[in-house]
């Protein structure tokens, strides 16, 4: 069954990808008030396929704000990034600048309101994602980072980037670390059935130092981060 579930999977999530994504990046040109709605119906598919096809339950736990808030989220697969626009009412994603530099995609992001971060351009990278996060956060839309900048392996709890505390200061916003387990079931080729949680942590207050915020957001990103079992 498994590899039925995945052939279903497959043969439904791309093809579907491809036409919403073409779609998205063709209103980025001709009608931008379109994007939205067409990357919240691509997130959308994809959390039908998981939930539907691969037959994966997605459970919440923990309480979410219902005020403006940067969300800090582990980041173990894919999953997490399509999923976000399921999870998040118009997310202000952070992205490396590199994946606006793609034809097409670069401009649904900017269209969407994700903000690009260069990551090698230090102080002048954290003032420019200030800039771009301004409007999204009067808007009360949620801003969402991956603090540990890329995908880890479950069971591994890197330090964050450097990059993190220095926007925690300029937002000023209050922090919600958020872990989410998705590695062993949907890292895989072949994704097993199973749960993906994710758990929204204790709100943290804006303010403090760089050395507090950093320990708290690790360890509240990492709750559900238990190694792998091999048996």
């Amino acid at each position: 069954m498994i590899l039925l579930r995945n052939l279903a999977f497959y043969l439904f999530f791309y093809p579907g990808s491809l036409m919403l994504s073409f779609a998205a990046a063709a209103a980025s040109y001709v009608r931008p008030a379109w994007v939205k709605p067409l990357c919240d119906a691509w997130s959308d598919w994809h959390h039908w396929c998981v939930t539907r096809l691969l037959g994966i339950t997605i459970r919440e736990t923990g309480t979410r704000p219902d005020y403006p808030a940067l969300y800090a989220i582990k980041h173990e697969s894919f999953y997490e990034a399509i999923a976000m626009a399921h999870m998040f009412d118009h997310p202000a994603g952070i992205a490396k600048a590199e994946l606006f530099d793609l034809p097409g995609w670069g401009r649904a992001g900017i269209a969407y309101g994700l903000i690009p971060v260069a990551r090698d351009q230090g102080a002048s990278a954290l003032r420019a994602m200030l800039k771009a996060a301004r409007p999204a956060i009067k808007q009360g839309r949620p801003v969402v980072i991956f603090p540990e900048g890329t995908r880890i392996p479950h069971g591994q709890r890197p330090p964050l980037r450097s990059g993190f505390a220095g926007l925690y200061k300029l937002l000023r916003l209050p922090v919600v670390p958020v872990a989410v387990d998705s590695g062993p079931i949907y890292r895989n080729t072949l994704k097993p059935r199973g749960t993906i949680t994710w758990h929204f942590g204790e709100v943290i207050e804006p303010g403090l130092e760089r050395a507090e915020i950093e320990a708290r957001v690790h360890e509240g990103i990492n709750a559900l981060n238990a190694p792998e079992r091999l048996d």
